[in-house]
């Protein structure tokens, strides 16, 4: 007798609530490691519905209580992810790397599925390589990504950074001594940095979007955007 690919401990609810899940605009993620853990957690924090599947015991016990559904299950058998109807949600995510063979086995299951929005974590430029030829739709890769916005952090006096598709970046920094006491329309700041200011904090309070009249005081914290280089060379201007 074939062995069932979903643990005994979770099987009475497991299949049926996440058929219930999948109706809903929920996402499944398949592998709660350190990244599918933080992601699937941060998903719930949002108000996002959560289907975690992993295959160890002790990992799916301590999401108990967590996530909105957490199953033992073997994700790396086909008969297994259609009991706990993965094929029927609109997203999900494969967050396994430290296993390249099951996380190219069940991503290949997923994209089979024809699941309209894939994403799946990899581990290198190979693996990334693979998934992206499988079909994935989106491929992170956590370690790399972390890195280059490091990079970009301890380079400039930046408090934060994201960079975008086609050389765009947004930063958060402590405005530079010539912005302050005058409005920003005034201050030529897009011809002469290539920078436009977008939002700003006063103190400690809540962020608000900046205009052309907003006077900028030291202590305020500002988030620019415009090309990479031109955000890089605006932060330093901060520490200068």
């Amino acid at each position: 007798m074939a062995r069932n690919p979903i643990s005994r401990a979770t099987q009475p609810s497991g299949p049926r609530s996440a058929a219930r899940l999948a109706r809903t605009d929920s996402v499944a993620v398949i592998g709660l490691g350190r990244f599918g853990r933080a992601l699937a957690l941060e998903l719930v924090a949002s108000g996002v519905d959560v289907l975690g599947i992993d295959d160890d015991e002790d990992l799916v016990q301590s999401l108990h209580g967590q996530l909105t559904h957490v199953v033992r299950a073997d994700c790396t058998r086909e008969d297994a992810l259609r009991q706990l109807a993965v094929p029927d949600f609109d997203t999900v995510v494969v967050g396994i790397g430290s296993n390249l063979e099951a996380s190219i086995l069940t991503a290949s299951l997923v994209v089979g599925f024809g699941v309209p929005d894939l994403w799946a974590k990899a581990t290198g430029e190979a693996h990334a390589r693979i998934l992206t030829q499988l079909g994935v739709h989106h491929v992170v890769r956590p370690e790399n990504d972390m890195g280059r916005r490091v990079a970009h952090l301890v380079h400039g006096a930046m408090k934060d950074y994201i960079d975008f598709e086609g050389d765009f970046a947004m930063v958060t920094i402590e405005p530079p001594a010539e912005l302050l006491g005058q409005p920003l329309g005034e201050t030529g700041l897009r011809k002469r940095h290539g920078v436009t200011i977008v939002a700003v904090r006063v103190g400690g309070g809540a962020w608000t979007h900046a205009t052309a009249a907003t006077v900028l005081a030291p202590g305020d914290t500002v988030i620019a955007a415009g090309s990479v280089k031109a955000t890089e060379r605006f932060s330093r201007l901060a520490r200068s």
